[in-house]
């Protein structure tokens, strides 16, 4: 364990969206500094300003430069950290700035979605000791070159926690709900917020879908045992603790459902049925630092298969160039892309024990009219792929089938 007293808090674009929020967060960090705490805080760009960026960058050109591109991304938090030391130093209290670079957060070269490879803790303790709050800019960092690299979307999530491991301390997550849900309360309104959840379901919840925190970040979390809080900005309340694993976890089925759109499915037809063909697609992919998630290989016929695949959708224009070449060379006959596609995924480490949650999970898309496309099934979780256009309606269906014992389990 490290210092007692420490604390990393995260504050996301939404709770420094303009001054008042700037000046709220503030008061409230100045607060726990007064309580009796050494604070380091990581702050997001304010409000809507990466996508302005990123709007800015593609009224240039519609093939910016990765590397350039994540110097601008990188400026939003820039501002947002100075206005806050600014906010702090009003309130009486000393806090100093860094940008990722200049406390040395260093990850590697896949500008856009880079991994932190090391953090140097010497000029952040040295502050504390001058009894600074640390602001850190989250979101960003500097390859071994010294360029400039961003981590990805939620990055400072991830920003956040690397720095509470490092630290040895617990990460409070500040976003403008007050918790993890049962399922998004914006869709659910029976959804029921979570007072704890183990990192393998906060993993499996946050990939596929809920957008509470990143999760990259709570792989962090999980490797390091960094005791996380997702909990609100505009209130005292407790939020939701996301920590190791307990025996009377799996007493409690199903924890959370999820919907995914912001995935697209690629289908390449008619490849060759023969060895070797799964690994040259999803090769080229890989090299492209392109995710897949699930695959579907469909049956062979006369010698051909059709092989269909889920990326993100910001993925999708450099996987359909990466892979035309392959798709040629293979002589498969198309290479087709569907954008209107959500995934509905039910979560819960109780499933290891429990059977019959997915004839339920099947029963209640059926009752509801919806058509699965895709399955794919973990220990802990089972997503299935539906039309775009009944995203919501698939959420609700699932969250009904199970909402008592997800209650429950609240």
């Amino acid at each position: 364990m490290g210092r007692m007293g420490l604390v990393v808090q995260k504050f996301g674009g939404t709770s420094v969206a303009d001054a008042e929020c700037i000046k709220r967060v503030a008061r409230r960090v100045v607060a726990r500094k007064r309580a009796g705490d050494d604070v380091v805080v990581v702050v997001s760009a304010r409000g809507d300003t990466t996508d302005e960026l990123v709007e800015l960058a593609y009224e240039i050109t519609d093939r910016p430069s990765e590397r350039e591109f994540d110097v601008l991304l990188s400026t939003g938090e820039q501002i947002s950290i100075a206005l806050l030391a600014m906010a702090i130093h009003a309130e009486g209290e000393d806090a100093v700035s860094f940008t990722g670079p200049q406390i040395r957060i260093i990850t590697d070269s896949a500008f856009g979605k880079a991994r932190i490879r090391s953090i140097d803790t010497s000029r952040i303790l040295e502050a504390l000791g001058r009894k600074h709050v640390v602001i850190v800019a989250g979101f960003q960092g500097m390859d071994s070159s010294g360029d400039i690299t961003t981590l990805g979307r939620g990055g400072s999530d991830t920003t956040a926690v690397a720095l509470a491991a490092v630290l040895g301390c617990p990460c409070e997550i500040y976003t403008d709900v007050d918790g993890v849900y049962t399922a998004d309360p914006r869709i659910v309104k029976e959804a029921v917020k979570l007072n704890r959840l183990s990192y393998d379901e906060m993993l499996e919840m946050a990939s596929m879908g809920a957008k509470v925190l990143q999760h990259r970040s709570v792989e962090f979390a999980k490797k390091y045992s960094v005791p996380l809080q997702v909990r609100s900005t505009f209130t005292e309340e407790e939020g939701t603790w996301v920590v190791e694993e307990d025996e009377h976890m799996e007493d409690v089925v199903v924890r959370g459902v999820t919907i995914n759109t912001s995935e697209a499915r690629i289908t390449v037809a008619g490849v060759p049925d023969r060895p070797g063909i799964a690994a040259e697609i999803c090769g080229v992919l890989a090299k492209a630092h392109i995710n897949i998630d699930m695959i579907i290989q469909a049956g062979s016929q006369a010698g051909h298969s059709d092989m269909s695949f889920t990326v993100t959708k910001g993925d999708l224009p450099k996987a359909k160039e990466v892979l035309a070449p392959v798709v040629k060379k293979l002589g498969a006959s198309s290479l087709t892309a569907d954008e209107n596609i959500a995934k509905v995924s039910l979560v819960g480490v109780g499933m290891r024990s429990h059977e019959g949650v997915a004839v339920r999970m099947f029963s209640a898309l059926a009752g509801a009219g919806i058509n699965i496309q895709m399955i794919s099934t973990s220990e802990i979780k089972i997503s299935c792929v539906v039309d775009g256009s009944r995203a919501e309606d698939a959420l609700r269906a699932v969250h009904k089938a199970f909402e008592t014992e997800m209650a429950a389990g609240g």
